[in-house]
């Protein structure tokens, strides 16, 4: 199993110190902030698998942080809160700021190490649906970005549609008509607009590599696939 990088936001050192080693002897690799200053550090240099936060930190609370990692920095990894408090006005603002699950101090350690296998199970499984791969082309949902060879290509909104659709389709030739009902539903789009973001789709995703990955089927519609078997 590949290390599995989880970060501890916890003010009681000796807390602290004992919930790391017993991690780390269940196989983790863990680093330890005790404010939101390093919590912040160490999040802006470091991908994590998930974040152990406690609420009551020393110049702030640990709904500043998820709130921070949530809306400024667009970070989607767990978050385990670990508190005393109990009551459901705490979790809700938890959840609000964008908490994924509570444990409640005392709390046992074997159950602290379930919960973050869960909640780091989850998290890479749906890490993995929103990624489509073709070929050398990678397009990630979640992050909004699409990658070829290694190389990254920023496409409008339609056009990153476009593709999606496309890909999540592949092999299967998609008509034009299908093609046009999910980028614009009911609307009518302008005089050859479809036409317009193939050609510019196929300008930024084929035209500057070797291999054609979106092929038009005359009389029925497109595919993205490595190789044009139809042809």
């Amino acid at each position: 199993m590949n290390n599995q990088f989880i970060l501890m936001v916890e003010d009681h050192y000796e807390l602290a110190a004992t919930v790391c080693e017993f991690l780390e002897e269940h196989g983790f690799v863990i680093d330890h902030a005790r404010n939101l200053d390093a919590a912040r550090n160490f999040l802006k240099t470091q991908a994590y698998h998930l974040l152990l936060l406690d609420i009551n930190l020393p110049d702030g609370s640990g709904y500043e942080l998820c709130e921070w990692l949530r809306v400024d920095q667009g970070m989607n990894i767990p978050v385990l809160m670990l508190t005393a408090r109990d009551t459901l006005d705490d979790k809700l603002k938890g959840f609000v700021a964008g908490t994924d699950d509570y444990l409640v101090k005392p709390f046992d350690f074997n159950e602290l190490v379930m919960r973050i296998r869960a909640l780091i199970k989850r998290s890479l499984g749906e890490v993995s649906k929103s990624k489509i791969q073709i070929h050398d082309l990678i397009l990630d949902s979640s992050t909004q970005t699409i990658i070829r060879a290694g190389q990254h290509i920023e496409l409008p909104r339609i056009q990153f549609k476009l593709l999606k659709i496309l890909m999540r389709n592949s092999p299967r030739v998609i008509t034009k008509q299908e093609i046009m009902i999910e980028l614009w539903g009911d609307e009518e789009p302008e005089s050859d607009a479809l036409r317009s973001h193939i050609y510019n789709l196929r300008k930024m995703v084929d035209k500057p590599f070797t291999q054609k990955l979106i092929h038009t089927i005359s009389g029925v519609g497109l595919k993205i696939a490595l190789e044009d078997t139809n042809a």
